[in-house]
């Protein structure tokens, strides 16, 4: 759909939930709308100041059942709220339509703009990081946006027509979406993850799915063939798909190969592991359908060392290397973190409960000598550890746990925070545990 077809003027919306992508969205819309913003916390007084020049009124509500009524022509609400949430309840009795801000910005895109999607339950930051900087390396006029840190309402005045857009999207913020449409469409791998948002495993893929609406054969579906959920998923979908872990797309003990030809030794690889030659195939399959120069990839992947808070190398102790695994907020994601592990290690494990197996850890756990829980699984992660006889300390916090490494951690041990949950429980995002974490080491042996 065109702007002109979409143009949002005179409207009464409200705004629920003030993330980045909710304060982006009211930047672009104010001017022309009557906004109403909302949040259960009170935004500082800096934010409050700007929702007063720009005319926006701020209410703070629980729920927003109190604000929401026939008056209300749009809801725009940020991606961490549930679909069972009091005030979306509501709107839909109401018929009130209710979309996200990458749905609001995707109709203010200038003409000729060629979308990437990236989504999957791991490795879409990765994916998303490396093509996007693959791509400008290329010489590709390209920005970047979504969950990856960059709202698309904040990137829209950078965007010029005939650029290339990648955008990492959540399974949030696929829940929203409506009009929104790819050209080319990544799926990294699907596991059971965000359990509680969605209800079940099911739902979940459904709206994974959504990464393909509105595609025909002109458009381009990667997809990962050694991931049976994802080839069930993708059977009856419209796109021309290309898929990695392929007999032509594949790595081996060799390097990493692209229509069986041979792109780069594994050896000239900085990041490590199975999964990131995965997260690597699939970006180089979307690089391929712009342009594709064997030394610049060469030179980049031989540089590249991930990006934070995923298996991250935070500082080697007293012969104890602590890694910073933070955005592994499902068990899979952790899975995959004690994978590279090569030595007896430390797990800190825990944050928010949703519903999430532990259980699923059971065949990577002879690397662990202890497990630290914390958070509001902390309970729970003890039971599953005495079920399964492993050593385990309550801790509930972050700093206790490393409290307790510092008096059991030995040389040549590792330390990894890889807490396969939301971190929702005790900080506001992932990226603010993992930063507490490296401020815990710094301060460990001073």
């Amino acid at each position: 759909m065109k702007e002109s077809d979409y143009m949002l003027e005179n409207k009464k919306i409200l705004v629920l939930g003030l993330g980045k992508s909710g304060i982006a969205v009211i930047k672009l819309l104010a001017s022309k709308n009557n906004i109403i913003a909302s949040d259960k916390k009170m935004p500082s007084e800096e934010i409050l100041d700007e929702f007063k020049k720009l005319q926006v009124e701020f209410i703070l509500s629980e729920d927003a059942t109190d604000i929401i009524d026939n008056n209300i022509d749009l809801i725009i609400k940020s991606p961490g709220i549930e679909p069972f949430h009091l005030g979306i309840k509501k709107a839909r009795e109401l018929n009130i339509k209710i979309v996200n801000e990458m749905e609001v910005a995707y109709h203010y895109l200038p003409k000729n703009v060629k979308i990437v999607g990236i989504t999957g339950s791991n490795g879409k930051t990765t994916t998303t990081t490396m093509l996007h900087n693959l791509l400008k390396l290329h010489n590709i006029s390209v920005v970047l946006g979504g969950n990856i840190g960059y709202p698309l309402c904040e990137v829209l005045k950078s965007i010029k027509e005939g650029d290339t857009l990648v955008l990492e999207i959540s399974d949030h913020q696929l829940y929203d979406l409506i009009d929104f449409k790819t050209d080319i469409s990544i799926l990294t791998n699907l596991c059971p993850t965000h359990l509680d948002y969605h209800g079940n495993y099911e739902n979940y893929k459904q709206v994974k799915k959504k990464i393909f609406n509105h595609h025909t054969k002109n458009d381009i579906a990667i997809i990962n063939e050694g991931n049976t959920d994802s080839l069930d998923l993708t059977k009856d979908i419209l796109s021309t798909k290309k898929y990695f872990n392929s007999k032509d797309n594949y790595y081996n003990d060799e390097g990493i190969y692209i229509d069986n030809e041979l792109v780069i030794k594994l050896d000239d690889i900085k990041i490590k592991g199975n999964h990131n030659y995965e997260n690597i195939l699939a970006c180089l399959l979307a690089l391929k359908e712009f342009a594709f120069d064997k030394e610049i990839i060469k030179n980049y992947l031989s540089n590249f060392k991930g990006v934070e808070h995923r298996i991250e190398i935070v500082d080697s102790k007293s012969n104890i290397n602590f890694f910073n695994d933070s955005k592994a907020t499902n068990p899979t994601s952790t899975l995959i973190a004690l994978k590279t592990m090569k030595k007896k290690t430390h797990l800190i494990l825990g944050g928010k409960e949703r519903k999430q197996d532990f259980n699923e850890l059971n065949k990577e756990m002879g690397i662990v000598k202890c497990i630290y829980a914390i958070g509001e699984v902390t309970d729970r992660i003890m039971d599953y550890a005495n079920h399964n006889k492993l050593k385990c300390v309550k801790c509930y916090t972050l700093s206790k746990a490393m409290d307790e490494i510092k008096e059991n951690a030995l040389d040549g041990e590792n330390v990894l925070l890889s807490p396969a949950s939301a971190s929702w429980d005790q900080y506001d995002k992932f990226e603010t545990r993992g930063e507490e974490f490296k401020k815990l080491v710094e301060k460990l042996y001073n």
